[in-house]
Formats: C-alpha cells, structure tokens, sequence
C-alpha cells in the first residue's frame, strides 16, 4: 500500500500530467461515450444517407406508377393488355394457355415400380 501511495504522489507532482489526463478524459467522452459523440454523429449521416437513397428509390419508383396511371386513365388499350397480362383475362371467344418451365412437367407420375395398363 505503502509503494501505490509513493507512485501516485509522484504522479501527482509531474504538472503536465494532470492536462493530458483532462485531455485523454475528454477527448473519450466526446468522441464516444457521449450521446452527441462524433461516432454518434458519423452513425446518423451514414444512416440520413441510406434513408435518402430509400427515398429516391420510392420517388422513382411513384413517378413511374404515376404516368402508369395517367396511362390507364387515357388508353383503354393499355388497361386490355395488363388484364391480359397480369390476371390472365380474355374474350370471350378465346382460349388461354399457361405454359410452365417446370423441370417435372414431362415427367410421370407413377412410380418406377409401377406399371400403367
């Protein structure tokens, strides 16, 4: 006990000492620990970037939904081909045929043991 007392009254003495250890305390508490610390701050731009990235995404893509839009409300031929493209409707004299890339389409059902008569 006798030896930490004799080391940190020497510590004590050195005049410079105590500035750098306010310095080093500081610099800690304002580069990290703080709430409104420098990593703090370089966290919230990357994540204000990516949020803005995500913005511009959603404006493009509202534009294109927008003239999308304007489309259907002025040609009804346009409206004719997504319902005949997407939800597969059609005429009444017409027939569709779905075609699928299914691996297992030519494929029989039966087992190999099995025999169809």
């Amino acid at each position: 006990m006798k030896k930490v007392k004799q080391i940190l009254s020497r510590i004590y003495h050195i005049p410079a000492l105590k500035y750098v250890v306010v310095t080093v305390i500081g610099v800690v508490l304002i580069g990290f620990v703080d709430e409104n610390s420098v990593w703090h701050h370089m966290v919230n731009k990357q994540r204000i970037n990516e949020l803005q990235e995500e913005i511009d995404e959603y404006t493009t893509q509202n534009k294109n939904d927008q003239a999308q839009i304007k489309k259907l409300d002025s040609d009804p031929k346009a409206i004719k081909k997504i319902a005949r493209e997407r939800y597969f409707m059609k005429a009444d004299n017409e027939d569709i045929f779905v075609l699928s890339d299914d691996e297992n389409t030519g494929k029989s059902i039966l087992n190999d043991d099995e025999t169809a008569e």
